[in-house]
């Protein structure tokens, strides 16, 4: 069955069941952040997203270490419209990412004060204030914002000090494994468990239980520079689905190629962590895993979720295939990004 053939067979009702090995399911409904409301299981943002994911084509494959990297593409149907990413922000000055006045663990205060929208990622590491925090979701921050609350977990469990209040960065997005954890709303005490098999696996302790150790240390830093120097070339590419071995980690989609170009090499580091320390070999079968892709962007365009507005500007649509978590922020008639992990 084609694409949008999936997509008409949705129309009919949904009993109709569609053979395909991955199988799309309803996520939980979850509170909109920061009002306590219900999110509507809506199709508010459907159409957008299903057109996006019908586009999708899988292209070339490079494979380096155990990390395979297929390139993915979307023919857009818009101009897109300008968009900073974190780093590019903070670097010119026009982004402030602070502890607020009575400082919690869950929630920051973000401020963009430059003439472009700014979009975080679910997973970006922010370092300083009284424990470095990561980001819970995909914010798009307006341009002249004001102060925004920023829903954030602690990925530093073992300190809670510091005079300064604002936070840096370092191009660093949180390994597969733990931005999952991101999209499964999971509990502070898993975040921070995930946190620790990831620095027992690296070797990179930290007397503070700080996720950043293992992004310090030298021996992976040469990994993931490894990483990069063969599996950095995107082809114009709008995103890209890695595997380890013949095991997706994740997939990101953006909503054109110079975007996708600049938040690929912090994604690409991420991944790396994947293989870090293992011997994995090239030798994943490459025609089974692009049937693997093909069937989970197919029941990607017809998995039911939830809608609800987003942090800054725009709305979250959350769903559900079969093992894996997806969210796709939508803006401006347009899908800004897409994760499936």
């Amino acid at each position: 069955m084609t694409r949008r053939g999936f997509i008409q067979v949705l129309g009919v009702g949904a009993g109709v069941a569609v053979a395909t090995s991955a199988r799309a399911d309803r996520i939980r409904v979850l509170p909109e952040v920061g009002t306590g409301e219900p999110a509507v299981a809506s199709d508010e943002a459907g159409p957008e997203l299903r057109r996006f994911l019908d586009r999708v084509r899988v292209g070339e494959r490079r494979a380096h270490r155990g990390l395979t990297v297929f390139w993915l593409h979307a023919p857009r149907g818009g101009a897109p419209f300008a968009i900073r990413t974190l780093d590019e922000a903070r670097a010119r000055g026009a982004l402030s990412v602070a502890e607020r006045d009575q400082a919690t663990v869950s929630s920051l205060v973000i401020d963009n004060r430059g003439p472009v929208h700014v979009l975080l990622l679910a997973g970006e590491i922010l370092l300083g204030g009284k424990q470095h925090r990561i980001v819970v979701e995909d914010v798009l921050v307006p341009p002249r914002s004001g102060p925004l609350t920023l829903p954030v977990y602690c990925v530093e469990q073992g300190r809670w000090n510091g005079e300064a209040k604002h936070f840096t960065t370092r191009g660093a997005v949180a390994a597969p494994q733990l931005r999952s954890r991101m999209l499964e709303r999971s509990d502070q005490r898993e975040v921070w468990a995930e946190v620790d098999r990831y620095a027992a696996r690296a070797a990179a302790p930290s007397s503070t239980g700080s996720y950043q150790a293992i992004h310090d240390k030298a021996d992976v830093q040469a990994h993931q520079k490894d990483v990069e120097g063969a599996l950095d070339q995107r082809s114009g590419a709008e995103g890209a689905a890695v595997f380890v071995a013949e095991t997706l980690v994740g997939l990101d989609l953006f909503q054109d190629p110079s975007l996708f170009a600049r938040e690929w090499p912090k994604l690409l580091r991420a991944n790396a962590l994947e293989t870090y320390g293992r011997n994995l070999g090239d030798k994943a079968d490459e025609r089974r895993l692009r049937a693997m892709l093909d069937d989970l962007l197919r029941a990607a365009v017809g998995a039911a979720g939830s809608v609800r507005r987003g942090i800054g500007v725009g709305r979250l649509a959350e769903f559900r295939v079969d093992r894996w978590r997806g969210s796709a922020l939508v803006a401006e008639g347009q899908v800004v990004h897409v994760a499936i992990l």
